[in-house]
């Protein structure tokens, strides 16, 4: 199937809007103007209409677009397909030189969520033209999530009641990815970005004056010990043929140089392609933190966040995704997967869902991984982007038709 094309004029305008989310970033669960600013190239398509998907932060929103009147055949419904952006930014600095460089002091888009964006309005545009042409034979839902960093976000989406007013069959999100050339999308089949749980460990001791550590409980020795402890959690207790990390990010305590402190926070993530692993290496954590503070006649607490799981592509789907993605000229490939995390993963437990890396970084660049002051997206690659989140509907419709 012949994929549609963005127009000139219909590039410039996603250009123009991303460039504007870039120079004006905002960060998880702030994203108002962001929210705002979609929601006003929305109401611009009368095809569109915004969805009372309400979240408790009031950021991020739903649109749908139906199939075009008469499509389906003897009674059976049409397929409805969900499309997924995430809209936040990051507290970072921008340190890349362009004229739409961030405006907000501390706050960036390092991880391309303003190109996600914008290139979902673009397919928005495809969309709108395809039911036009009538040729639109799947009713479609358009997600904008906020706050995907720090990964509360797509279940703040489905706690305001997402799937109460949406039913899709099929999902599909994007993701940029410097590695990968622009002109190029990546199809991986199986695990693609690692499940997640990040940890809290507060170690309890007793203070006191640092010449008298007989008559305290030091819970900087036992956090010392745990910390060593944990490192054994990969190297001992989990299959070295499975990706796990364990990752100490912060220590937190004490106060002054003569007095022994009464705590200590330890902040790490463990991850892992394999839920098996990540199972087994969640419940080591647990045991070494607890067994050593008693050990060493500590308390401990431990907190998790809420667990992200793998972001995983079904063979089915890869196989659906390639076809989509052959379809709109790019060169499909695959890539190694990653033990970043995504929480578009969260809505496979409602939807079959597939994600894509289209490449974002420019013939003969050195690619600026994400997260980085530096990072930048090769612009061109939004109509990349705009065209396969449209050739997902139109290719998904056509092989799904009765």
């Amino acid at each position: 199937m012949e994929c549609y094309r963005l127009r000139e004029e219909e590039y410039r305008s996603i250009l123009e809007f991303k460039r504007d989310l870039h120079m004006h970033p905002e960060l998880s669960l702030r994203e108002f103007e962001t929210t705002g600013k979609i929601r006003g190239f929305l109401e611009q398509l009368p095809d569109f209409r915004i969805l009372p998907v309400k979240t408790s932060t009031g950021t991020g929103l739903a649109a749908q677009i139906k199939a075009c009147p008469g499509s389906g055949h003897g009674g059976r419904a049409v397929p409805e397909i969900m499309l997924r952006a995430d809209i936040d930014a990051l507290p970072q600095t921008e340190e890349f030189e362009s004229p739409w460089k961030s405006q907000n002091p501390g706050v960036m888009h390092a991880c391309g969520h303003d190109f996600h964006t914008a290139s979902l309005l673009g397919a928005a545009l495809l969309l709108q033209r395809a039911r036009k042409d009538g040729a639109l034979h799947a009713d479609v839902d358009l997600v904008f999530q906020p706050a995907e960093e720090g990964a509360a976000g797509s279940g703040i989406m489905i706690e305001a009641g997402l799937f109460d007013h949406i039913h899709p069959d099929l999902c599909f999100g994007i993701h940029n990815w410097p590695s990968v050339q622009a002109g190029r999308i990546a199809c991986h089949q199986g695990p693609l970005m690692a499940g997640k749980r990040n940890y809290e460990i507060v170690i309890h001791g007793v203070s006191g004056h640092g010449s008298m550590p007989h008559l305290c409980v030091d819970p900087i020795v036992c956090a010392a010990a745990v910390v060593q402890s944990l490192q054994t959690v990969v190297s001992r207790n989990t299959d070295p043929l499975d990706s796990v990390l364990l990752t100490i990010n912060m220590i937190e305590g004490g106060s002054t140089i003569n007095l022994i402190a009464d705590r200590v926070r330890i902040l790490g993530t463990v991850r892992s392609l394999s839920d098996h692993a990540l199972d087994r290496a969640i419940e080591r954590i647990q045991t070494i933190a607890d067994s050593t503070a008693q050990a060493y006649e500590c308390k401990s607490e431990i907190n998790w966040t809420d667990r992200i799981p793998a972001v995983w592509n079904s063979p089915e789907m890869t196989a659906l995704a390639r076809e989509c993605a052959a379809s709109t000229g790019c060169e499909v490939t695959d890539a190694p997967p990653s033990l970043t995390s995504e929480d578009f993963a969260r809505y496979r437990s409602f939807v079959s869902s597939f994600f894509y890396w289209v490449g974002s970084t420019a013939a003969g660049e050195q690619p600026v991984e994400l997260h980085k002051p530096l990072f930048h997206t090769d612009d061109s690659a939004l109509r990349h982007a705009a065209e396969l989140y449209a050739a997902s509907v139109m290719v998904s419709a056509e092989k799904t038709a009765p």
